[in-house]
């Protein structure tokens, strides 16, 4: 084994005598629960593991403008987010990296007058220097490339940002909740995914309506993403901006790299795109819980996914829960000018996917889950139609809580994946899980990585009700000799990754 496999460094050790972290993944929960003030000694705010807060007090209703704004209320955080990533074997692409995220939030939200609220929200990320790569590298940066912005530091040389990462008014009248600005959005195919500095937000409009008892109906409209490295929104879908720079527009790890600024414009089409979906949860059988949602970027894709969980329960407490997810991606065109790879490479593709994005994807996955909630044990398993890869850059993630590991994007055309994991909650003050993958990808397509094994540890540890910390460890063991199609070897994409994160809620 490489130096990858069993080196630490001085940095990443230091990462490791402080640390927990929490894991992403897990079912959707379209609609936020009713919050209901809570008493004085509870945190007005909490971490969920997949770093969503939950909102224990929220301000009340008035019936004047002046205490609107006078009885509203501040929420605080300061974080910090250390990153430090290994490659088992160092080219002139892959480079070993750090970064360092310092910084916080300041979130107001106004009492409610006659229905309507309002809610504002300032992010801010600093990186000291002594612990970041030089400007000329940070295109190597990976994991902690969302603490700071390459664009600006590319075109400013300067690290740093400072973002309205939520801008919104609101009404809600106890059956309808509409929203309208800037905003967090967790779904199937969209998630805030804050785990780094600055969530992901949405610029649009948004309605959730209760329909029927335990159901729940949402629909969106957005006209741009802010992702979390940059300080301004952009398209949802296009990559590379009119000038070309990679990161000036949609660079999310997932982006399509075909479906380009000049694509668009090429083929005719506009490079400025909107995106419309919508959703439908009930939980009105006994033990189940199913969504059907559905996304439509016209021009580009349209998706629908059916997801659905199942819990029976044991007389002992302990409990069965098998779920499963079909999505159904189809092609609008966006195949025409981008073509079925993400990685904008076709080569390797069935003939009958090249120049279409028509493919689908199914998730399933077993949970045991034990009683009073101390964890659960999980199989899951995930298979992408030998298609086109999925187009998912709204950190959504298709294999979410099935089989993604932390930093994988298993969801390329032809691409299967077991996952087993353990997750157990030893006390009120810590929390670990392991999760182990095999990534099959097909080897025929040089656009798609090498296969791999994936051990990833997750903890965290409750300091105060307030003050959490968490750690990750992702230990990636990658082939290094398969031959493609054309006749060239697979880059060794091993390495090992550590993160180190301290929450503060006040």
């Amino acid at each position: 084994m490489n130096k990858g496999r069993i080196k630490i460094s001085l940095a990443a050790s230091a990462l490791l005598c402080m640390g927990t972290s929490a894991m992403a993944g897990g079912d959707i929960a379209p609609v936020e629960p009713v919050v209901e003030a809570a008493k004085s000694d509870t945190p007005k705010r909490q971490l969920k593991g997949n770093m969503t807060v939950v909102y224990n007090t929220l301000p009340g209703s008035v019936d004047n403008l002046r205490d609107m704004f006078g009885e509203g209320i501040f929420y605080g955080r300061l974080r910090s987010n250390t990153f430090y990533w290994d490659w088992d074997t160092e080219t002139a692409k892959n480079q070993d990296n750090k970064a360092w995220g310092l910084g916080g939030s300041l979130i107001y939200k106004s009492a409610v007058l006659n229905g309507f609220s309002f809610t504002m929200g300032y992010y801010g990320s600093l990186n000291p220097d002594f612990f970041r790569e030089d400007d000329a590298d940070v295109g190597f940066v990976k994991a902690g490339k969302d603490t700071f912005s390459r664009y600006k530091v590319k075109h400013t040389g300067a690290y740093g940002m400072h973002v309205l990462g939520q801008a919104y008014l609101e009404y809600n009248n106890g059956t309808v909740d509409a929203k309208a600005g800037r905003q967090l959005y967790e779904s199937v195919f969209t998630a805030s995914n804050d785990t780094k500095m600055i969530p992901n937000t949405f610029d649009g409009v948004t309605v959730s309506a209760k329909v029927a008892p335990k159901t729940t109906a949402r629909v969106a409209w957005f006209a741009k993403q802010k992702l979390r490295d940059h300080e301004d929104a952009h398209d949802l879908v296009t990559f590379q901006d009119a000038a070309g720079d990679n990161w000036g527009n949609n660079d999310d790890a997932a982006v399509h790299k075909g479906l380009t600024y000049d694509a668009f414009v090429l083929a005719g089409e506009d490079p400025n795109h909107d995106m419309f979906l919508g959703d439908i949860n009930t939980k009105a059988v006994d033990n189940l819980d199913f969504t059907l949602s559905a996304l439509t970027v016209p021009g580009v894709v349209t998706d629908v996914v059916a997801e659905a969980h199942y819990r029976f329960n044991m007389d002992n407490g302990w409990a069965v829960r098998p779920g499963a997810r079909y999505f159904h991606q189809m092609d609008n065109d966006g195949g025409a000018v981008g073509g079925a790879a993400l990685s904008g490479n076709e080569t390797g593709y069935d003939a009958g996917a090249v120049g279409s994005l028509d493919s689908s994807l199914f998730c399933g996955r077993v949970d045991l889950e034990m009683p009073n909630k101390k964890g659960y044990f999980r199989l899951g398993y995930s298979k992408v139609a030998d298609e086109a890869d999925i187009l998912a850059p709204w950190r959504g993630f298709p294999t979410g809580g099935f089989t993604r590991a932390m930093a994988q994007y298993n969801w390329v055309a032809n691409t299967e994946t077991f996952m087993a994991r353990a997750h157990y909650k030893f006390n009120s003050t810590w929390t670990a899980s392991l999760r182990y993958a095999i990534q099959d990808f097909d080897d025929t397509k040089p656009g798609a990585q090498a296969d791999s094994d994936i051990w990833h540890l997750d903890t965290w540890t409750n300091i105060t009700k307030r003050l959490q910390m968490r750690t990750r460890i992702g230990i990636v063991t990658a082939d290094d000799d398969i031959i493609t199609t054309g006749g060239g070897l697979k880059t060794d994409v091993s390495y090992n990754e550590y993160r180190l994160e301290f929450n503060y809620l006040f």
